[in-house]
């Protein structure tokens, strides 16, 4: 690759020790891309997308927020337009986002994938939509074909409860080469002051074979939901809450709050918070048990604009970040598990920088050497998954912790396209310890740096979630 292109071989490595770390330490690891929202039946059928705007544009909230902010029209977007006018219309803000993250991974992806070096701009997007559909029809740009050119060993997909794993049963008996695993995310049956509540425990009812008449019902079909994602080779759950609850509770109280829920009656924030933290409780031993990671990411203000939400649903580009209190209720669940020698490998996602110390220090408090960074502290979430955001909170967790154990990165995407942001952290990590060893602050060790390096890119996280 010539360094007179953009996207030349050392992108992003400012100096000779980050260039050696990235080519002979990061550069060739595997990937273990251990929480997306991709679709295991994509990856079944191994689907062949139609056109770029099918695969690239379809899903992604962080593309459709950028273009709202350039003054491109919802038509264009989410909208009636054709795939190649919404093409066209990314290629017009694409530009536009200099120093965004996109910047860098719209660039990447489309080298990486396609080899189109070109920078893409309103001039040449039609003959760019034009190529990469052209490629798109070959085999070895299939969904399953996109995975392998990216090195992918393991990923992990996210499916409700209800999910019967159709999908993951097939690829399991498939020969695919790539094992694909999925995380349980039982949040709808947690979050009781949702709307269409009692709805979502009929239909978890019917997959576990049983009617939800009282609380140790919800916990009893969760229990039978978990056991069946764990013979299907389940071994990592995930939540998501703007903060963790926590609260002093009976399990009469708890039964109480429920039943007032089936009825229809309201229950307080109150009765919400007791509610919640029994059941999370609850699903933390159960997890314990079965020898899983759980993960949560926490902070995230969703659902803003309520038109938009009304218009368009959720997960459509309307959510930002919150400032939740988050060190105390946190550390109270976690060390209420603890306490009964049941917390499990336990990774936490902080969307707000400003709470980067507080979840690097959490981490310490839990880990009690049993295993090797027992209690993670995840890498850049969301609106942090960018230079200066994963560098902050690789400095914090140098600073407040070991890096040393740090199991790196993840896409946490709904694109087949998006596997080269492992590249972008990883030259970025590089760059980070090259810097040092150039100012003296890190010995010109490269076999001990260079391993560390190794392990944060993908040796860590083998043996954390020993796919």
């Amino acid at each position: 690759m010539s360094k007179n292109k953009y996207l030349h071989d050392n992108f992003m490595l400012e100096n000779k020790y980050a260039e050696e770390l990235y080519h002979s330490y990061a550069k060739d690891q595997p990937i273990i891309d251990y929480h997306n929202h991709l679709s295991p039946a994509d990856i079944a059928t191994d689907r062949q997308f139609d056109n770029i705007t099918q695969l690239w544009l379809n899903n992604d909230h962080y593309k459709w927020r950028a273009m709202r902010s350039n003054g491109i029209e919802e038509k264009y977007i989410t909208g009636s337009a054709n795939n190649q006018e919404k093409f066209e219309a990314w290629g017009k803000t694409v530009p536009h986002t200099l120093r965004n993250p996109l910047y860098h991974w719209t660039h990447l992806e489309l080298e990486r994938y396609f080899g189109i070096d070109e920078l893409l701009n309103e001039s040449t997007a039609a003959h760019i939509y034009k190529d990469v559909n052209e490629q798109l029809q070959q085999k070895e740009n299939s969904c399953r074909g996109l995975l392998t050119q990216m090195n992918v060993k393991a990923l992990c997909t996210t499916e409700d409860p209800t999910d019967d794993l159709k999908y993951h049963q097939e690829l399991r008996q498939s020969n695919f080469g790539i094992k694909v695993s999925t995380a349980f995310r039982p949040d709808k049956s947690i979050l009781i002051e949702a709307n269409g509540y009692t709805e979502y425990l009929k239909k978890l009812g019917e997959v576990s074979g049983m009617e939800i008449r009282s609380f140790q019902d919800l916990k009893n079909a969760l229990s039978k939901r978990i056991e069946y994602f764990h013979e299907n080779g389940c071994r990592l759950c995930d939540h998501s809450f703007s903060s963790m609850p926590f609260t002093n509770f009976t399990e009469s109280e708890v039964n109480t709050v429920f039943q007032h829920k089936l009825a229809g009656k309201p229950i307080s924030s109150e009765d919400i918070e007791k509610f919640k933290i029994s059941l999370l409780l609850f699903l933390g031993e159960t997890y314990h048990r079965f020898g899983w990671v759980q993960q949560f990411h926490l902070g995230a203000l969703r659902n803003n604009n309520e038109r938009m939400l009304a218009k368009l649903g959720p997960d459509t580009g309307w959510d930002s970040i919150g400032d939740y209190r988050q060190a105390e209720k946190l550390s109270h669940f976690l060390n209420s598990l603890d306490g009964k020698d049941k917390l499990t490998k336990t990774i936490l996602y902080n969307i707000n920088p400003a709470d980067n110390e507080v979840f690097a220090t959490m981490i310490g408090n839990f880990n009690d050497g049993n295993v090797r960074g027992k209690i993670q502290w995840g890498s850049g979430w969301w609106f942090l998954d960018q230079k200066d955001g994963m560098e902050r909170q690789m400095n914090t967790l140098s600073n407040m912790g070991l890096i040393s154990c740090f199991i790196g990165m993840l896409t946490d995407s709904r694109s087949y396209l998006s596997f080269p942001r492992h590249e972008y952290f990883r030259r970025i990590l590089c760059n980070l310890f090259g810097k040092d060893i150039a100012s003296g602050e890190l010995p010109k060790d490269m076999e001990l740096i260079g391993n560390t390096i190794a392990n944060i890119c993908y040796g860590n996280a083998n043996e954390y979630f020993d796919f």
